[in-house]
């Protein structure tokens, strides 16, 4: 029988809709604010299934170096980039420039 992770899922949408345009978040920094440090993965196959949600901005999920590793799931390879570059977010070699300046850590930034 298959987990049921829609709970989980739905966490990890609220946390992603609160991500301000320009700004990037990871993968883990999402499983540490929902106490499931460890729980990158989760986080990826929830962002994994999002992509039709269109009030979830997926493409501000990213690994933990900046690194675009969602972005073939996305309708085209470079949609993700063009997305963040449109928030201002710059993007080399599928890797965000700056990175530091533009994380936002939801530990931090929100209130548990």
């Amino acid at each position: 029988m298959a987990k049921d992770h829609s709970n989980f899922f739905n966490n990890v949408y609220e946390v992603v809709k609160l991500i301000p345009a320009g700004r990037v978040t990871s993968y883990g920094a999402i499983a540490q604010y929902l106490g499931t440090k460890g729980g990158a993965r989760m986080v990826g196959w929830a962002m994994n299934a999002a992509h039709g949600l269109s009030d979830v901005p997926a493409h501000r999920v990213v690994n933990r170096a900046g690194v675009l590793t969602g972005r073939h799931h996305f309708q085209t390879p470079t949609l993700m980039q063009e997305r963040l570059e449109a928030e201002g977010v710059k993007v080399s070699e599928d890797k965000i420039v700056g990175f530091k300046e533009v994380y936002w850590e939801p530990i931090k930034e929100l209130e548990l």
